[in-house]
C-alpha cells in the first residue's frame, strides 16, 4: 500500500535535491535569525536613518552658515541678540507681550 501511493507522487518531487533546496529556502526565509521579515526591517530602518542624517547635514549647513554671519555681522549679532534674548541698549526699555491662549469653546 504505502509502495501505490509513493508511486504516485510525481518523480519531480521525489527528487532529493530539490527537497533539499526547498527545505534550504524555507529555513532562511522564516526561520533564520536574519530572515526575510527582519532584512525588510533592517532596509526600512536604515532608509529612515538616512533621510534623518541628510536632513541633519542640511541644518549643520545652514547653522554653520548662520555661525559665520554671526561672527563678521555686529549688526546681525545685535538682531539676534535683541529678538531671542531680550537684550537692550541702556538708553531703552524693552516691553514683552505674552499673549494669552483663547479658551477652547464647547
Amino acid at each position: 500500500m504505502l509502495k501505490r501511493f509513493f508511486d504516485r507522487i510525481p518523480p519531480i518531487l521525489k527528487n532529493r535535491y530539490l527537497l533539499t533546496g526547498v527545505a534550504f529556502i524555507v529555513v532562511l526565509t522564516f526561520f533564520d535569525g536574519n530572515n526575510m521579515f527582519y532584512q525588510f526591517k533592517l532596509q526600512k530602518e536604515l532608509k529612515g536613518l538616512k533621510a534623518e542624517l541628510k536632513h541633519l547635514k542640511e541644518e549643520t549647513i545652514r547653522d554653520s552658515t548662520e555661525l559665520v554671519r554671526l561672527k563678521t555681522d555686529t549688526l546681525e549679532m545685535e538682531r539676534i541678540g535683541r529678538e531671542n534674548y531680550q537684550m537692550k541698549r541702556d538708553s531703552e526699555d524693552v516691553f514683552i507681550i505674552v499673549r494669552k491662549p483663547k479658551a477652547k469653546k464647547n
